[in-house]
Order: structure tokens, then sequence, then C-alpha cells
């Protein structure tokens, strides 16, 4: 039986971010190319400076590259300005950050909410509810973040990415502010809530343990992209 090739959803070609600095310009990333299909689940791995988020920032529209272009889900970046790019995250791009990015002012589900409220999308409050009860705090959604441990607080913000149904997750260093059990737990959280949606999936993380769950590995080393696996 023919196996069935998925069309990529993220493309970078040539990609490189050159920044000034006292000594001159610096190269954070150079000549960096890959495509990820739909569904598939990247890592992204290297020892601390190699460029792991600046090249998540790129793929995902918040920053812009020096040279080279991304093409999210057909939609080349380049080609839009900043409130497009923003639509385009908003639409169809979910995000979770090592330090939560939580709103210290709005409940679990407010948090939850504000996705779907800035895309106008009916019954947010009942999305919330069912997304905050898949995650296990369907008792603690009056809660705000300063009343949440840490790993509830996290659970929060995958629930809060996962409430628009993305196409594309990003996630960068999602356990990196919790202990190893903790870390362990949201982990599996988050891959199991991925496979449920087929998500497509681009992680950073230093944790060998949670980058055994994914398809496949890039290695930067000093900015370049030296092995595939």
């Amino acid at each position: 039986m023919e196996e069935i090739v998925k069309p990529p959803i993220i493309v970078a070609d040539g990609l490189g971010k050159t920044v000034p600095s006292p000594e001159g310009p610096l190269t954070i990333l150079d000549d960096i190319s890959f495509s990820i299909a739909a569904g598939e689940a990247v890592v992204v791995v290297g020892v601390s400076g190699s460029g792991k988020s600046t090249l998540l920032s790129l793929v995902a529209g918040l920053d812009a590259p020096s040279r080279g272009r991304v093409l999210l889900d057909g939609v080349d970046l380049g080609a839009l300005d900043e409130d497009g790019r923003a639509r385009l995250r908003a639409e169809r791009v979910g995000f979770v950050f090592q330090s939560f990015h939580l709103l210290s002012s709005l409940t679990a589900r407010e948090n939850v909410m504000l996705p779907l409220e800035l895309l106008g999308r009916a019954q947010a409050p009942l999305a919330a509810t069912q997304v905050l009860q898949r995650v296990g705090l369907g008792s603690r959604q009056r809660h705000y973040p300063n009343q949440l441990s840490g790993g509830e607080q996290q659970r929060v913000a995958i629930a809060r990415a996962f409430v628009t149904q993305p196409r594309i997750l990003f996630a960068d260093e999602p356990t990196g502010n919790l202990d190893q059990h903790t870390g362990a737990l949201v982990a599996d959280l988050l891959f199991s809530m991925r496979r449920e949606a087929g998500t497509t999936l681009m992680l950073v993380t230093h944790d060998e343990a949670i980058a055994k769950h994914c398809d496949r590995t890039f290695t930067l080393e000093a900015g370049r992209l030296v092995h595939v696996a």
C-alpha cells in the first residue's frame, strides 16, 4: 500500500538572523532550511545560545528574519504586515511558554477564554470550561494564577493554547520552570492533547525525556542546523 505523504505545514528556506553588537554584526542563525509535515512533532535541541528560541520566534512569526523566508500553513510570513502575522497566529497557532504568560488579573477560565474573545468566537465560556476540564482543572476555573501551583498554571496555559483548535503549536521549554515529576505530567498532557487534535508541534526543550515523544529531532549548533534525525 502506497504511503500518503502529507504536505509540509511549516517550511523554512535559507533562514538567517543577524543582529548588531558592539563588535559588529552578530549572526544568531545562518542558512536554516527544513520542512515539517502536518501532524508531525519536531523537537529542537542544542546547547544554550545555539539559537533554538530565536528559530522558534522566526518560524512562528514573532520576529522577522534577516534573510530567507518562512511558509506557515502555506502562507509566506514575509508577505504579511505585523497585523497580518498577528491574525494568522491568532487563527491557526497556539503557544506554550516556559513562564506561562498568564494574565494575573484574570481567572483561569478568563485566561483561556481570551484568545476566543479576541477572535470573536461564540460560546467562549463553554469552550474554556470544557478544555479546563480536559486538563484536570474543572474545579479551579475561578482561581487566579497566584492561587495555582506552577504545574496548574502551565496546564491553564496548555488549555489556552488548545482552545482555539490550532493547526500548529509552538512550545518553548514548556517544563523549564517545573520540577521533574510535575514537568513529566505536564509533558504527557501536552502530547496527549496534541495527538487527540492532530496538531503539528514544534518544541524547544533541554529535557531528553520530553524530546523522545517527538517524531524528529533538529539539532542546532552555533546557529546552524547540523543534524536531523
